[in-house]
């Protein structure tokens, strides 16, 4: 069974067409600036040579179908007709508490995700119009929609609910939504496979950090608290996103400087975070040379980043009332020993404890346990595309 799964972005598309009998990426790619001027594509067929293809893609319709020109190609591509493609998977955002698991694409669920709209607005429309696109391109295939919110869905209302006016959630669903689920999902499962043991008998902290991050508490495989919020913008601070702040301050930075609620929102996802401390970059690996250079703004937000992720780990230990392992996931938390080893620092009282030569990897599937610790310690490169081809998968199956 081959599943292409898609994900969509404003002016964006990725995607990965995935063989289920073996779970092998057969190929890869991203169409660029959808609508923009200088569009282009680049494709990567299995282990050969990333292909790029620079043409006009004045919506997603026209990018889907270069996709499906890049994978029947004659010069790389990796099937020879779109028939050989059982079913499509997509990742979309926003469910809000329509959905708690991924389903069959509808009208009935088109029109659920497009309620969800306000909720994602850059994301959910995007990921629509990459759902239209599909089922013209390829009529009578079946379409699947993973949500990054479901995983989510399963926490309890003393996690979810924030101590505003009732009459906000009834009314507006106001609440904590959590995302980066299908992540958190797929590590959760093979954290358990690596320990031997069922999701069900463990209790899991994930830890998703990148430019975008979110730390997740999951007991017996069910989400049970997790930073992001509402937005993705709540958390730990992150690349260029604030994470929790005195909402007070909004309104003091704006009578201050003179600004509208639209640019103080634009400050606190785009200007914030790790960018915001530094002054210098968004990207982690740009302030660890900085820091080694005596960049003290540098320095204090690698700090602010590390001790807040440290914080939620003890926090929701507690929450838990134990934990069996950790996870590190992500473009930092898979790659970044240095961050784990600093992270992990100090809560040999919870039982967590590294071996420095095992934390030394990069980007595997390792357990960096010291001898002896009662909680494990583990590093697993997240495969979100996988997840949704799985459940697209077993979806079709059923």
């Amino acid at each position: 069974m081959k599943i292409l799964v898609i994900n969509a972005g404003s002016s964006s598309l990725k995607y990965q067409l995935i063989d289920m009998d073996n779970e092998n990426v057969m190929a890869k790619g991203l169409c660029e600036r959808i609508g923009i001027e200088g569009s282009r594509l680049n494709h990567t067929p299995g282990e050969g040579d990333k292909v790029v293809i620079e043409k006009p893609m004045k919506d997603h319709a026209d990018a889907i179908n270069m996709v499906i020109e890049a994978l029947i190609s004659k010069e790389h591509g990796v099937i020879a007709d779109m028939k050989e493609i059982s079913a499509v998977g997509h990742r979309v955002v926003h469910g809000g508490e329509l959905f708690s698991e991924s389903v069959i694409i509808t009208d009935e669920v088109k029109k659920a995700v497009e309620s969800c709209n306000d909720l994602a607005p850059l994301h959910n429309p995007a990921n629509l119009i990459g759902i239209a696109a599909c089922e013209k391109a390829m009529p009578g295939v079946p379409q699947v929609a993973v949500f990054d919110t479901a995983f989510h869905q399963t926490m309890p209302m003393e996690a979810y609910m924030y101590a505003l006016p009732y009459t906000y959630y009834e009314k507006y669903k106001v609440r904590r939504y959590g995302f980066h689920g299908t992540s958190h999902r797929y590590v959760t499962q093979r954290a358990a496979a690596m320990l031997g043991k069922k999701p069900e008998d463990l209790k899991i902290i994930t830890l998703h950090l990148g430019n975008g991050s979110s730390i997740t508490a999951v007991n017996k495989g069910k989400s049970v608290d997790t930073t992001m919020g509402f937005t993705p913008l709540a958390g730990v601070p992150m690349g260029t996103r604030s994470g929790d702040i005195d909402p007070a301050i909004l309104q003091f930075i704006m009578n201050k400087e003179n600004i509208d609620i639209d640019k103080m929102t634009n400050i606190l996802n785009k200007k914030s975070g790790v960018l915001g401390v530094s002054e210098l970059s968004s990207d982690f690996r740009d302030l660890s040379v900085a820091t080694e250079e005596g960049n003290k703004k540098a320095a204090l937000a690698e700090e602010m980043f590390k001790y807040n992720v440290k914080k939620y780990i003890g926090a929701y230990a507690v929450a838990m009332g134990g934990v069996d392992a950790i996870v590190f996931t992500a473009g930092i938390g898979e790659n970044n020993g240095a961050y784990r080893k600093e992270m992990t620092e100090g809560l040999d009282f919870l039982g967590i404890s590294v071996d420095d030569e095992k934390n030394s990897i990069r980007g595997k599937e390792v357990d960096i346990s010291a001898s002896g610790a009662r909680v494990k310690t583990l590093v697993i490169p997240t495969n979100e595309e996988l997840m949704i081809a799985m459940d697209t998968k077993a979806l079709l199956e059923k």
